[in-house]
């Protein structure tokens, strides 16, 4: 009930706002001006065609094909068109994207499911209703940009893994290349929690079966085997029935930490020793990952860049200061968990607890904070020369208002990465934490351009793993997703602009 509960109420806002679009803005808009033009050359099945300044491979345009067959049958039925060509029109090749908004929806709901299986409907219904406002998704549900589809592909494929359907989750991750060659870090992030999650889980497995042996063997009774037995066979009612209420916010995959504190070091020693047991189970169930990696890395020496067109724009950088960017813009999306008085307090005395520790992790995160903002902070020219977008504003009222600003910024930084990790580390074990901030880092370091929507798949990551209880913060961050939302559409749709130098309407973007 769930699962179809999200999915009407998102196509509630999906459609309405969808006409809305397509009604003040009928004609392509900025990269759409690319995009739309090389899916109806797809349409046309003119698959050699491709436009030098589409930086991304073609996995969009090939779902688009996909929408249009679906609609074309009923709308030639209709008489509404008279060809399948005139199907590939702004409007359906958009709506490719609000189907694909409402089925991420369901994406959502899964994975919230399954990694609290605790949770109510109505809860679960709440969190990935709200995870679907999330504004940077929202905004570009609209237009005709990869965002949307690569979000989509990208949570299919991890719910898939956590399922340990793991060629299914192989093959979405390779769809989702198609999509955005990015995700190929994000497909080698998945398969590392999955590997995370069988190594442990069978050590798990082996402690237990090992402290039952000892109970066994040291009351040498049968009265020892029979409680073991009838533990095992409460554990089994309870979990088919009833559920413990000292359980009910605890995801399904943090069993491991909350039963046994372990620094990162065992956990990898773990890992390792169980990873060699399990060598050939592990190599055939991740081998399709692999072949994956085999072919990205094939196309990319064939290419001889990860980009397809415009290589010079878009070239990699060194940004380190993206991840600071991301981590403030991350928790401020999340201001009711991350800045809230009690998250502080919490902070505060974990690092009190160890004094010296914490005060030599707070001096080494402000001084890599530091450098990174010193002298790795780039400000591409597409940045410094486009006033449609939001970062435009946000670099020169905010970063650049002052020579200082940058630097006074840097204490924001590491407290929004200090929350999140202290967040995630209650649910998470060490390793998968360390895993999310490398394939973080990799996906936006070497992005030389500030584009929040970058950030849109580490976000989602981080918040369903957040394990987030209380419904007021979620309805907290759901009035904020609906005035931004509300805010930046209007601005979109009712206050365009021109400019001198070039010819058309302009308007405002994230």
């Amino acid at each position: 009930m769930g699962r179809i509960a999200v999915a009407a109420i998102v196509s509630m806002w999906v459609i309405p706002v969808s006409i809305l679009v397509n009604r003040v803005v009928p004609d392509p808009y900025m990269d759409e001006i690319f995009h739309i033009p090389q899916a109806q050359q797809y349409c046309k099945g003119n698959f050699k065609s491709w436009d030098p300044m589409i930086t991304t491979p073609p996995g969009l345009y090939y779902l688009s094909l996909a929408n249009v067959a679906s609609l074309f049958p009923g709308m030639f039925f209709v008489q509404a068109v008279s060809s399948y060509l005139e199907v590939c029109s702004t409007a359906v090749l958009r709506s490719t994207n609000g189907v694909l908004a409402v089925l991420c929806s369901f994406v959502i709901y899964e994975i919230i499911t399954h990694l609290r299986p605790a949770l109510d409907d109505r809860k679960a219904t709440l969190q990935a209703v709200v995870l679907a406002l999330y504004p940077l998704h929202w905004f570009f549900t609209f237009l005709y940009y990869t965002d949307v589809a690569s979000l989509t592909a990208v949570l299919a494929m991890y719910l898939a893994c956590l399922k340990k359907k793991y060629q299914l989750s192989a093959l979405l991750g390779a769809l989702a290349v198609t999509i955005r060659q990015t995700n190929i870090i994000w497909i080698l992030f998945v398969a590392c929690t999955g590997v995370i999650d069988i190594t442990l889980a069978d050590k798990r497995d082996d402690e237990k079966v090992g402290d039952s042996y000892v109970s066994i063997r040291t009351d040498n009774r049968l009265t020892s085997t029979s409680r073991v037995t009838m533990g095992s066979s409460l554990r089994k009612r309870k979990s088919d029935g009833a559920v413990d209420k000292s359980d009910m916010s605890v995801p399904r995959t943090s069993t491991f930490s909350t039963t046994q504190k372990s620094g990162l070091l065992d956990e990898m020693r773990a890992i390792i020793l169980t990873s060699w047991h399990m060598k050939w189970e592990i190599l055939v169930s991740f081998s399709p990952f692999f072949l994956a990696l085999v072919c990205f890395v094939t196309f990319v020496l064939w290419n001889g860049s990860v980009v397809l067109g415009a290589k010079e724009a878009h070239a990699v950088s060194p940004h380190f200061a993206q991840i600071m960017y991301f981590s403030l813009v991350s928790a401020l999306f999340t201001a009711p968990v991350h800045f809230s008085l009690g998250q502080v307090a919490t902070l505060f005395r974990s690092f009190w607890k160890n004094r010296s520790l914490g005060f030599f992790q707070v001096l080494m995160a402000l001084t890599a904070c530091f450098l990174s903002v010193h002298f790795f902070s780039l400000a591409h020219p597409y940045l410094l020369a486009d006033n449609r977008h939001y970062p435009f504003y946000i670099w020169r009222k905010v970063i650049k208002a002052h020579w200082l600003m940058k630097y006074l910024l840097v204490p924001l930084y590491v407290y929004s990465w200090f929350s999140i990790s202290s967040i995630l580390g209650k649910t998470r074990r060490k390793i998968w934490v360390l895993a999310y901030f490398l394939a973080t880092a990799t996906v936006l370091v070497p992005a030389p351009l500030i584009e929040f929507r970058y950030y849109t798949i580490p976000f989602y990551f981080m918040i369903l793993h957040s394990n987030i209880n209380e419904n007021r913060n979620w309805l907290l961050m759901g009035v904020l997703y609906i005035a931004l939302n509300v805010f930046t559409m209007l601005m979109f749709l009712f206050r365009p602009f021109h400019w001198d130098h070039e010819p058309g309407i302009q308007r405002f973007i994230w």
